[in-house]
């Protein structure tokens, strides 16, 4: 059965795992799996994956409605003979159900996250459910992005089915974790925090510092580390600065690969105002670390209020940094939420569960049938 993935491109992203994993992960004697890009250039996992043999190739999307993608893309479905073009995110949807017509490919779309604050429009209001007609099954990668496909996309919700994001745990190397306690070291009892994300507004940096300020004024002995790298990036290192917290907190840069850093945190932190399915909070249950999430998107489903960790209200500087205080500050709650972190990831969040349901998915569309 011959698989298109039809994204923006494969630079490094949530969505891009995802696809990467949908195909490292693919049962090889059932499943061809290739990628289409409607953008370029291509970016790092499309060279991890051409390594491994993978087909992909990139459209070069011009501004605005590129109407000549759809041929483009129906060339493509009918030379490689594609049975299932699976759309990853709006934009490649549109173009892939314009594309697939004519053709006998299945359309797939999968949804995998909101803007912040979300919307809609009145042309949406007309168009989707035209597009849904011609889609074999939707998917959303959490209740909260599904309920939005419902609100602002006007999709059915009885025909959108729920797959959570799947990664493979992650295990770094000893001495990368060694290196880097050499690099980054703590005092005795020294609580760090720590996240891994872009720089950009919506994944919140300036709460999450106001928040550890708190903690700091608190008297908890603590640091924070911050991977990553963005737009924001001036503007964090500016209010790091005026909050006085030069002394506290470790900006590391962008980090292709943060596992080793990850493994030193000892609470995890994702503040984001809005979050489908984080990649690194999974990693982080993988390596089972008590984690403070916002109520955003995707994440109480994933951590699950004190139980793997704590949730607290979005955008709530008091809230966030109250809950930074308490579990500092209970290293039995720590432990506690860690492994249930890990068993949570392994139940749920680990890859196999997430190639399965697609798998089935396919296989089900395949024989004939409506997702």
């Amino acid at each position: 059965m011959n698989i298109l993935h039809l994204t923006f491109d494969m630079r490094i992203g949530g969505t891009e795992q995802v696809i990467k994993n949908l195909i490292l992960g693919a049962d090889r004697a059932r499943f061809t799996m290739s990628v289409l890009c409607i953008e370029s250039p291509l970016g790092p996992f499309a060279d991890d994956l051409i390594a491994k043999g993978v087909h992909i190739e990139a459209l070069g999307r011009k501004p605005g409605f590129d109407i000549s993608l759809i041929s483009k893309i129906r060339q493509h479905i009918k030379t490689h003979k594609i049975d299932i073009i699976h759309c990853h995110q709006y934009t490649p949807y549109v173009y892939g159900v314009l594309g697939a017509l004519a053709t006998s490919a299945k359309i797939v779309f999968t949804e995998h996250g909101r803007f912040y604050p979300d919307s809609t429009t009145w042309k949406r209001k007309i168009i989707n459910p035209i597009l849904h007609r011609f889609t074999h099954a939707t998917t959303a990668i959490s209740a909260a992005t599904r309920d939005a496909l419902i609100e602002y996309e006007y999709i059915p919700g009885k025909d959108i089915e729920i797959v959570y994001n799947g990664i493979m745990g992650v295990e770094p190397e000893r001495a990368r974790i060694e290196e880097l306690q050499q690099q980054f070291p703590l005092a005795q009892g020294c609580i760090l925090f720590g996240t891994i994300a872009r720089l950009d507004p919506i994944k919140n940096h300036s709460m999450m510092l106001r928040a550890f300020k708190r903690v700091i004024d608190a008297g908890v002995n603590a640091k924070l580390m911050i991977v990553g790298d963005g737009d924001e990036r001036e503007n964090t290192e500016a209010l790091i600065s005026s909050l006085g917290l030069s002394q506290s907190v470790i900006m590391t840069g962008y980090e292709p690969k943060p596992h080793g850093h990850l493994a030193l945190m000892d609470i995890y932190l994702l503040p984001s105002l809005s979050e489908g399915t984080s990649m690194t909070l999974l990693e982080a249950m993988s390596l089972s670390k008590p984690c403070i999430v916002t109520r955003a998107g995707g994440n109480p489903e994933i951590v699950l209020h004190d139980v793997t960790g704590l949730v607290t209200p979005n955008d709530d500087e008091q809230a966030y940094a109250d809950a930074m205080i308490t579990l500092a500050q209970n290293k039995q709650q720590q432990d506690t939420f860690g492994k249930a972190s890990k068993l949570r990831f392994e139940n749920t969040f680990d890859i196999k569960n997430m190639t399965q349901a697609y798998g089935a998915l396919y296989l089900r569309l395949f024989s004939g049938g409506q997702a």
